[in-house]
């Protein structure tokens, strides 16, 4: 599938009301702000009903009072929940799951879509469980989440899981070229356990390495999730994409977890990239395109695929299906992540049982 950029500005001017696909149950992290909040609000208003978790109790009731704003006509308390979850405490994911389970409502789509990147530090920060925090949250709260409610997906007749990745993940693309590059080595950080600084185990602190290497664990993950369905003889689709580089026009975006002292840099690429080169997209687009990935039929189809927003000039953008980089086709890496996160985090190796 290709959508043009003009293609996906008229879509976002149509009218809610043509959506055709039935209501789905979905579950989505990120939600608060940015591409997150922008599905959000495109999946509410077509009538889905969707959990958005939220990293405290101010964050959630702030977010809901801004849907109900925002969707005026609609009775945001019907629609949405908005449970309280620290993505870098493992405790606290393990305490939403476990609530979860008991509600036992299916969940149709699982959105994997909240990140984070402490752009130029040199110094690491940590999880709850001294786990470095862009992993942490970036990858091992998702991965702990997918693998823990697959039984809630299970009880899905048509289930989906949706990654967010980004093209930085792949040294070769644009925007992975800029900068120390994904590489996570043979996982000898990861494989020692908590405390680590970088996956590889050899490299500095960089945080924008991190993040590269986040995205690219993403990647991995969710490829070697939808092998394991595979195996498990539950195959769904699995669905990992690149929005491209969103930087909007507030704090709450792409550096809101940077230091002040990288602010006036920040500002200047931020001039030059989204409004000299005009080369980023901007959170409504991509959030729609989100939203698309989340609900459409047309993404239904059990298999892993990645999709990328690409720039293919100025002011020009199309999405597509792309070529993960040669790191994250390695299928052995993939299980050897798989095996040092499930380690980490204390679950099983393998997926549980389908529902009887």
């Amino acid at each position: 599938m290709i959508l043009k950029l003009k293609d996906l500005d008229s879509y976002l001017m149509s009218d809610s009301t043509s959506f055709s696909e039935k209501p789905r149950n979905i579950l989505i992290t990120g939600g608060s702000s940015g591409i997150g909040y922008q599905a959000l609000l495109q999946l509410v208003r077509q009538g889905n009903r969707v959990t958005f978790t939220c990293r405290d109790e101010t964050t959630s009731e702030l977010i809901s009072k801004n849907l109900q704003n925002h969707l005026n006509q609609i009775d945001i308390s019907k629609m949405t929940y908005a449970p309280i979850v620290d993505l870098s405490d493992l405790l606290s994911i393990r305490k939403f799951v476990k609530e979860m389970l008991i509600k036992d409502e299916k969940i149709d789509t699982l959105v994997l879509n909240a990140g984070l990147q402490y752009t130029g530090e040199k110094i690491p920060r940590w999880s709850s469980q001294g786990i470095e925090l862009t992993f942490a949250v970036n990858q091992l709260s998702h991965h702990f989440l997918a693998q823990s409610l697959l039984p809630l997906l299970d009880k899905s007749t048509y289930p989906r899981v949706v990654v967010t990745a980004s093209e930085v993940h792949n040294p070769n693309a644009p925007g992975g070229r800029f900068g120390q590059p994904a590489g996570l080595g043979n996982l000898n950080g990861l494989k020692r356990g908590a405390g680590f600084k970088m996956i590889d185990g050899i490299s500095e602190f960089n945080a924008d390495k991190a993040y590269k290497d986040s995205k690219l664990c993403n990647v991995l993950f969710a490829s070697e999730f939808y092998r394991k369905l595979c195996l498990r003889g539950t195959p769904m689709p699995v669905i990992a994409w690149a929005p491209g580089l969103v930087i909007p026009r507030t704090s709450q975006g792409f550096f809101r977890y940077s230091r002040k002292k990288n602010e006036i840099g920040q500002r200047i690429f931020s001039l030059f990239v989204r409004d000299i080169f005009k080369i980023t997209e901007s959170p409504q687009r991509a959030g729609k395109i989100l939203s698309d990935l989340s609900t459409l039929d047309r993404y239904q189809v059990n298999t892993f695929i990645y999709y990328s927003n690409v720039v293919k000039g100025i002011g020009k953008r199309i999405f597509e299906e792309a070529v993960i980089s040669k790191e994250a086709q390695d299928h052995d890496l993939g299980m050897r992540l798989w095996q040092y996160s499930c380690k980490l985090a204390d679950l099983p190796l393998e997926l549980c049982s389908p529902l009887a």
